[in-house]
């Protein structure tokens, strides 16, 4: 574990653990690296690298109070695997994260790249605009910022409970995955938390798919409640030029049970199959 530096003087704090062909994890909001820890020990004990880093103002990382927008996002991860001089690199993003991985390879192309994988992502755009119309309303993303600003610990403990489709009559609801959800995004400060909002919800990431040039599994849970699978996935693989498409009935967006196993599956297939 450790920190690398970013332009601003951020410092992004990650864990990497084994030895092998890297396999580099960014997390989704409101979380940070440890909501990885089962998929970095599973890659690790198969031969890989495996890394994580806490997204800027998330984790252990630093909270600067400005910077928190996708470019710099993608920029913080470009200055973390040059600073640990990650080559034949597979990127995998799990919701923003997904729009970091999307973000980085558009932004600094694939030279370190060997293929991605988007894991319930949120490209290629999550709100409702013109150019967009089955996006989700604006209003959507407005309510997650007034429950953040108002009561944010009472927050995450409602949206554990979609986020991992706990709320879904028949699931096997874990206590204990509610709990670590609500600790991991009590480590985000704040201003962090508030401002990426707007970055997962209203950046257009289609241009940075088209711009992706490397082998890239798409998968997604086709009961995501958080991000819907037919606005994001779906379009994704479409527009992503050598994409592999896998879905999981009754899948959520956060990893648990079934889909957790059967995704595991089919990422340790496709970073060997590389």
């Amino acid at each position: 574990m450790g920190f690398s530096t970013s332009a601003d003087g951020t410092r992004i704090f990650y864990k990497d653990w084994g030895s092998g062909r890297p396999v580099v994890f960014s997390h989704g909001w409101p979380l940070n690296a440890d909501a990885w820890d089962e998929q970095l020990t599973l890659l690790a004990d198969n031969g890989f690298r495996a890394i994580a880093h806490d997204r800027r103002g998330h984790g252990r990382s630093d909270q600067p109070w400005n910077g928190n927008d996708m470019d710099t996002y993608a920029d913080d991860l470009a200055t973390l695997l040059e600073t640990l001089d990650v080559r034949d690199a597979v990127l995998v993003g799990h919701s923003t994260g997904g729009g970091e991985v999307a973000r980085y390879i558009g932004r600094h192309g694939s030279g370190r790249v060997a293929g991605a994988v988007l894991l319930g992502a949120v490209p290629p755009i999550m709100a409702k605009t013109d150019a967009n119309p089955d996006g989700l309303p604006i209003e959507v993303f407005d309510g997650i910022r007034a429950g953040v600003a108002a009561d944010r610990s009472q927050f995450y403990k409602d949206l554990a409970e979609s986020f991992y489709g706990f709320n879904r009559e028949g699931a096997a609801r874990s206590q204990g995955a509610v709990d670590a959800f609500w600790l991991w995004s009590m480590q985000v400060g704040l201003k962090a938390a508030y401002d990426c909002v707007k970055q997962f919800s209203e950046t257009d990431f289609t241009e940075d798919l088209k711009r992706i040039d490397v082998p890239t599994l798409v998968a997604h849970g086709e009961d995501d409640q958080i991000v819907p699978i037919g606005n994001a996935a779906l379009k994704t693989a479409k527009i992503v030029k050598d994409a592999t498409l896998k879905t999981y009935p009754g899948g959520s967006h956060g990893l648990t049970g079934d889909f957790r196993k059967a995704f595991e599956a089919d990422l340790l297939a496709f970073v060997k199959n590389l």
